[in-house]
């Protein structure tokens, strides 16, 4: 069986069953217990119609489970009709079902593992071992989103901009487990980039090409590579041409949103030859255009360096003056900054303080071997 074709299937069925009168939960553990019967019947006797069969399989186990709760009964009376013979409806829910999964009301964390589950058809192991948190942790979060959404109807006008935000969450939580999480959300995202023509779900899209086609060269043996220090031989030009194109279709609209500034300002690194010929000046410009969409710290942490790049380290390091001590990675930034300065001691000083706030592993060794190498320039 292609497990990417079982993927694009879950959601279109699971909105029929919904259609049909099933609440999302529900119809959610129906597919999931049809797709098992799958695995086991269709290698031996493959379906002629496979949305349909997992529409009919999936139907009949709803049926079981109403009529096995007593506290259900009403809704049995209601749902009580076999599915129509012949093909399944070619209806596409998967754009609602991407809005229901990243509802307002759910915790960004629970809408990701949601929408992973749900539109995504990755089981709730897989979704924990990318997450790496038990099994166990990850179906109490999932169970309590569907909870938390049960009786939401599909046609409920849905938030754009959170769908937006999880499929980038789920894009940064990066690579590990057996499931690619950032190979997982290009492909949601194109699903729905497909279905939404809005130009910042392209820019999204964009961004997330841009980003994936350095993926190669991100890590080495020894662990993060800089982007000034990646190979860039080893970057995919024709992931960089889709995602540039994708953003110029994008910014022709002439309606500008964070994820196409962000998508410029990867373009920009992208089409430098090199690290030295990067056009810092240009980059700057994109953070300022940011910075009036959002006005993140981040934005404006980000934008620091580029000012460091762009006009000197000294002017950088003023521009980092202004933003909060605690911000995750200003100690980095500081520490790269007073380096580029000639500050060698309380760069190395620096950059081991960030390795002991660092929240994962291979920041924190990638920082603590920055640390070492200052170190040594110190030494006379």
């Amino acid at each position: 069986m292609d497990d990417a074709e079982l993927r694009r299937l879950v959601p279109a069925v699971i909105g029929v069953l919904v259609r049909r009168g099933a609440d999302f939960a529900s119809a959610e553990d129906a597919v999931q217990e049809a797709l098992i019967r799958a695995l086991s019947t269709w290698p031996q006797d493959p379906p002629r119609d496979p949305k349909g069969w997992l529409v009919a399989t999936g139907w009949r186990k709803f049926l079981d489970a109403t009529r096995a709760a007593a506290s259900r009964r009403d809704r049995e009376l209601a749902v009580q009709v076999e599915p129509p013979a012949g093909p399944a409806p070619s209806t596409d829910d998967t754009l609602r079902l991407y809005f229901l999964c990243a509802h307002p009301s759910l915790p960004a964390a629970s809408a990701v593992a949601l929408t992973l589950r749900a539109v995504g058809g990755l089981t709730t192991r897989q979704i924990a071992a990318a997450y790496l948190v038990p099994e166990a942790t990850m179906a109490q979060r999932i169970s309590r989103a569907k909870r938390r959404i049960t009786g939401q109807p599909l046609d409920r006008p849905g938030d754009l901009a959170t769908v937006l935000r999880v499929l980038y969450l789920v894009f940064n939580e990066g690579y590990g487990g057996d499931v690619d999480l950032a190979a997982e959300a290009i492909r949601l995202t194109r699903q729905l980039a497909a279905l939404a023509g809005e130009p910042e779900v392209a820019g999204l899209l964009a961004l997330m090409l841009l980003h994936h086609a350095r993926r190669a060269s991100r890590t080495g043996p020894e662990g993060l590579v800089p982007l000034a220090r990646q190979d860039r031989t080893r970057w995919d030009t024709a992931l960089i041409a889709e995602g540039v194109a994708i953003l110029q279709a994008a910014l022709a609209r002439d309606r500008l949103g964070e994820y196409q500034a962000q998508a410029a300002i990867a373009a920009l690194h992208a089409d430098a030859p090199t690290a030295a010929e990067t056009d810092w000046p240009q980059i700057v410009e994109w953070y300022d255009e940011l910075l009036r969409l959002t006005d993140s710290p981040v934005v404006r942490l980000n934008r620091a360096v580029a000012v460091g790049e762009a006009t000197g380290p000294r002017a950088g390091l003023a521009a980092l003056a202004d933003l909060a001590p605690d911000l995750p990675r200003r100690t980095a930034a500081a520490a790269y900054l007073h380096e580029r300065a000639g500050d060698i001691a309380l760069a190395a000083d620096l950059y081991a303080q960030a390795a002991r706030a660092a929240t994962t592993v291979p920041e924190r060794d990638h920082l603590t071997r920055e640390a070492a190498r200052v170190r040594q320039l110190a030494r006379p």
